[in-house]
């Protein structure tokens, strides 16, 4: 029988079990998040392979109609792209996990050596989140017996030290995207007649720009329709200037 006193437990447990097992149903905000991350950044790397190569083809379309040079120069700038971006989010995600793992070892030693301010800081960060005083406190304490880096490493750094930036993982799909992006524009390159090619090219390039626009746009939660058109009008105008150039050089040149 309740004696109408307080019963401090309660909200912690309730708490500790949100965080432990949510809801089947409502994916936990830090994965989903994570996840359309690396989607949204696979989208991009193929969106730039379109692009990129789609230029190199075209601009050689418009100086020669043999397939040779038109097939080095997307090759050469498939692999260029593809390695330049695994560089460059190698480089990028490395910088990101040093940062994260001297985050963790700052955070390690002020548990070890200020353990009563550490716990005043969880204490406080929770208050401020609308907990009462006690409550709080009650969470500090309980989280922090539990496992106390990840306590802290959650509330202050909003990192999962077992769940850090993965610089080989990300260089090796910025890579990928990148590559499954750029296929498309040689391959229509490539296959059709001579007379077809570049017409071809500019239609399998603006429709796949236009896929890419409008699922970066809803993984953004923007407006799909202004995305579409907004790289197709700017895919086509650099379209047409690179073959512009390719033409005007190759006549010249040649």
């Amino acid at each position: 029988m309740s004696d109408g006193s307080p019963v401090p437990s309660a909200a912690p447990a309730t708490v500790r079990n949100r965080r432990a097992a949510p809801h089947p149903s409502e994916p936990h905000a830090a994965g989903l998040a994570g996840r359309l991350n690396w989607l949204r950044a696979g989208v991009l790397g193929a969106n730039d392979g379109i692009v990129s190569v789609a230029g190199l083809v075209i601009g050689v379309a418009g100086a020669t109609t043999a397939r040779g040079p038109i097939f080095t120069a997307g090759l050469a700038g498939l692999v260029a792209g593809a390695v330049s971006m695994a560089l460059g989010e190698y480089v990028s995600v490395s910088s990101q996990r040093d940062s994260e793992t001297a985050q963790l070892a700052q955070e390690r030693r002020e548990l070890a050596t200020t353990p009563d301010r550490e716990l005043a800081e969880l204490t406080a960060i929770y208050a401020a989140k609308g907990l009462s005083a006690g409550t709080a406190r009650q969470v500090a304490v309980e989280l922090t017996a539990h496992d106390a880096l990840a306590a802290h490493s959650d509330a202050e750094l909003h990192l999962d030290p077992e769940d850090l930036a993965n610089p080989v993982h990300a260089s090796a799909a910025s890579a990928l995207a990148f590559v499954l992006g750029a296929l498309l524009p040689l391959l229509a390159i490539l296959l059709p007649p001579n007379g077809w090619r570049v017409p071809v090219t500019f239609v399998v390039v603006l429709v796949a720009l236009a896929i890419a626009g409008g699922v970066s746009a809803r993984i953004g939660g923007s407006d799909p329709r202004r995305a579409v058109v907004r790289v197709a009008v700017g895919g086509a105008a650099g379209l047409g200037l690179t073959y512009g150039i390719g033409h005007l050089f190759g006549t010249v040149v040649g």
